[in-house]
């Protein structure tokens, strides 16, 4: 599982989740080495960040506050304790390579499509007095989002594309249980078990609490056919459009675990070391981005600035514009093989 933490810093596994979050406690670093010989020539980085961010009165300047910050909202296991390392580890993330290729040429004559529209069916878990019961509007505003995302609508310039994906709305369920709500984590299996609706094709969002230090997970293609009850993506209910959520309140924790959900890894998978996250055109990063840096560079002898305003990294809501070409090819790829059809081990 991999998930979503407001801090930039690195995360571990669990067996078919992915969470992009981290203790809000403590600032979780991953300071990978640099490579005796760098081997990859990947493409150059998107264009410098500071175009994107805030006025310079409304940021903090202060690079280790930011990263301070930004390392705890989007992470990889939900039951790992604060300070626990959850990002998805270098053996895993070629596991579920291998599995892809395993499965493309198993499916060589499935179709890869150049447009998908995925339904969606919204979880809503709520407290009895009112907490996270989110409104149908904030919800089609989120798949409103989704769909900008998805196209390429926040995109400046050339730097990003449209991925073809594109989002509808097929149901909402409304769920008051103080248990489910107030400790999500412990039920989810429960909850999902008896909430999940479709097959690896439909997109099953969980709106809930998720406490101070996450914003949300996912799991990733390759875990539906071992667990399918599982499949989907949770997404803590103050980050939706109009949350409440400081800095992750305009809908991107929805954007970025739904890429997880299409099979994308985190930006800064494997650091600076080959074969980085499996795209050829998101310039190496040694750790996750916080806040909206300018002209970052973390693997400064490799190509390219980091893709801070990429939206598999963890930088602020406000700074993510865009997915890449080589992004929406996976994320082909991984409906191909094991969405659009059959579930495939």
């Amino acid at each position: 599982m991999i998930g979503r933490s407001p801090r930039g810093g690195s995360a571990a596994t669990w067996t078919g989740l992915s969470l992009c979050a981290l203790a809000l406690t403590g600032l979780v670093a991953s300071s990978l080495p640099e490579p005796a010989h760098p081997e990859p020539q990947r493409a150059g980085g998107p264009l410098a960040s500071d175009q994107y961010c805030p006025p310079e009165g409304d940021r903090d300047t202060d690079a280790v506050d930011t990263a301070a910050r930004a390392a705890s909202t989007r992470v990889s296991d939900p039951g790992a304790g604060e300070g626990s390392e959850v990002e998805i580890t270098p053996e895993k993330a070629a596991e579920y390579e291998e599995r892809l290729r395993d499965a493309l040429a198993a499916e060589h004559d499935r179709e890869i499509v150049e447009q998908t529209t995925v339904p969606v069916a919204v979880h809503v878990i709520s407290a009895e007095d009112g907490r996270g019961d989110v409104t149908d509007q904030r919800i089609q505003e989120q798949v409103d989002v989704l769909n900008k995302a998805y196209e390429g609508g926040y995109a400046l310039g050339s730097e990003g594309t449209d991925t073809g994906f594109r989002f509808e709305l097929s149901d909402v369920t409304r769920n008051v249980n103080d248990a489910w709500f107030s400790d999500f984590d412990r039920h989810r299996d429960t909850i999902r078990s008896e909430l999940r609706q479709g097959g690896p094709e439909t997109l099953n969002v969980y709106t809930t609490q998720l406490g101070s230090g996450l914003l949300g997970y996912s799991t990733f293609p390759q875990d539906y056919a071992e667990a399918p009850d599982a499949d989907g993506v949770v997404i803590a209910h103050d980050t939706l459009p109009g949350g409440t959520r400081d800095r992750f309140n305009e809908g991107h924790t929805g954007t970025h675990e739904v890429g997880h959900w299409l099979g994308l890894f985190h930006t800064f998978q494997n650091g600076c070391q080959s074969p980085g996250d499996y795209v050829d055109d998101t310039p190496y990063e040694r750790e996750a981005a916080a806040g909206c840096p300018e002209g970052r560079d973390s693997c400064p002898e490799l190509p390219g600035l980091d893709p801070v305003t990429n939206f598999m990294n963890y930088s602020d809501d406000a700074c993510m514009t865009h997915f890449t070409q080589g992004q929406t090819e996976r994320m082909a790829e991984h409906w191909a093989a094991f969405r659009s059809g059959p579930a495939r081990v």
